[in-house]
This record gives structure tokens, sequence and C-alpha cells, in this order.
């Protein structure tokens, strides 16, 4: 694991595209963890002029009451699994590397982001979605996002569909989302959720490791989630005595690590 970190920070930036090394650096300086509208993600209705981001997302976050949350900021018992495609206003409403909050419900997808799919699917389902989805990518990667502080559920859908569309990139969007209760006052909390959340990552890499059909695997991880990110591989990598060739690149925004544990 020290091999793969330590070639991509030399670089300075990521060995990838530069447009998605462009918007990872915008996300670090734009990404907030202000409160946002609650019920986003009740879906509408698709509108032609908006761009649409579909993504799969395996979360170990409890159901929410209210159907627009989905998923809480309490623990679950076991991951659970969600496909999302989230559209995008045209680019003349919205600058790069900003996510068009709702200032009403439901949003209007002309203006605003908006959720169009938000379906709760089992394990061989998300299987399946992830399986179809790599084959018809053109190079077979996947592209992994760990959320970091003070973040709820829609604020990291939102904020990777955000990411995948102003980055143009092309890898297959796998938001791994892990109990944050959104509070700055929940510092404690959000940090052992990230450790209750370690296997769960893990077994994600695990399995993105065994499927032949991907064949590069770049992990994208923010603040706290880094820490989430970085025990996670380094689970992996004792199991399985090193990290899979095919994990490339690891990208720590605004890392929330120790740098003598690092």
């Amino acid at each position: 694991m020290k091999r793969h970190l330590a070639r991509n920070a030399k670089a300075g930036v990521p060995p990838i595209r530069p447009l998605l090394a462009c918007a990872a650096w915008s996300f670090v300086l734009l990404y907030g963890c202000a409160g946002r509208p609650t019920g986003v993600l009740e879906p509408v209705a698709a509108n032609p002029s908006a761009a649409q981001v579909e993504m799969l997302v395996t979360t170990t976050r409890s159901r929410a009451e209210k159907p627009g949350e989905m998923f809480s900021g309490e623990r679950a018992l076991s991951p659970t699994f969600a496909e999302m495609t989230v559209s995008i206003p045209p680019d003349t409403v919205r600058k790069a590397g900003e996510v068009a909050w709702p200032s009403k419900l439901p949003p209007n997808p002309e203006t605003d982001f908006a959720t169009l799919k938000a379906v709760e699917v089992d394990r061989g389902a998300a299987e399946k979605w992830l399986n179809t989805h790599v084959r018809k990518s053109p190079d077979g990667s996947v592209f992994v996002f760990i959320h970091g502080f003070n973040n709820h559920f829609e604020d990291a859908v939102f904020r990777f569909a955000q990411i995948i569309h102003d980055s143009g990139a092309r890898s297959v969007p796998v938001l791994a989302t892990w109990p944050s209760r959104g509070s700055l006052l929940a510092y404690g909390y959000d940090r052992e959720s990230t450790n209750y959340t370690r296997n769960a990552v893990e077994r994600l890499f695990q399995y993105l490791a065994r499927d032949p059909e991907v064949k590069e695997v770049s992990i994208l991880a923010h603040s706290m989630g880094n820490w989430l990110a970085l025990e996670s591989l380094r689970q992996m990598a004792i199991r399985n005595d090193g990290l899979p060739a095919k994990f490339r690149n690891v990208m720590l925004a605004a890392p929330d690590v120790d740098v003598d544990v690092f």
C-alpha cells in the first residue's frame, strides 16, 4: 500500500485524467459541511436539458423515516445497497464545482440538482448493476468515493454526482457512505462510524479486486473518510499480502489522518 500511496503523492497530483484531477482539487476548496435542505432524494421526472449521473451506493447507514432522506446518520447492523440517478442542470445555470441545491421542493431539474431514481436493492442486484455498467464502460474502471465528516446522505450523493459530471470521468461511480450524523458536534460519533464501516468497505474493495471485468480502481476520500479508506486498504493489504495492481490511484483530499499514523 505504501508503494501505491507514495507514487501518487510524489507526483503532486494523482496520475489520472487531468479533468478528474482538477475536479478533485476544486472539490477540496468548495466542499462545505453546512446544512442542506432535507427530503431532496424524492424522485422527480427527468428533464431533457439536464445531464444524468448514475451511481451505485453501498452504506452502513440505517434507513431514514422520511422517504426523501432515504438513509439517516445512525448505524445499521449490515450494509445496504442502492441505485441512484442524479439530474444535473445545464452548465449555463451552474458553475463547475458547485452543487445547485434546490431552494424549495420538489426541485426543478432545469436549475437544481434533482433525484431521478433512488431504489434500495439487495446485494445480488447491486453486483449485477456493477457488472453491467463495468462491461459498458470504455476502460473497465471504477471510481469509489468516500465522503468526510459532517455529511448527510444527500450531501454525499449530490457531491459525488457533481464530481463525476464536472470531471468528465468515464469510470463507473460507486459511493461508499458511512453513518455521519451531519453535525459539527458529532465528531466523536462520526469518527467511530468510520471504524464501524471498515469491514464493509474492505468487502467492497475485495469484490472489485476479484471481479475480472474491473481493470482499474480509483479511490477519492475526503476529510474523515480518509481514515476509513486507509484502514480498509490496510486490512485488505494485510489479508492479501499486498494490494492488487488494479488499485492504482488513491486520492486523499484534506485528510483527517495523523501524518505519523499515515
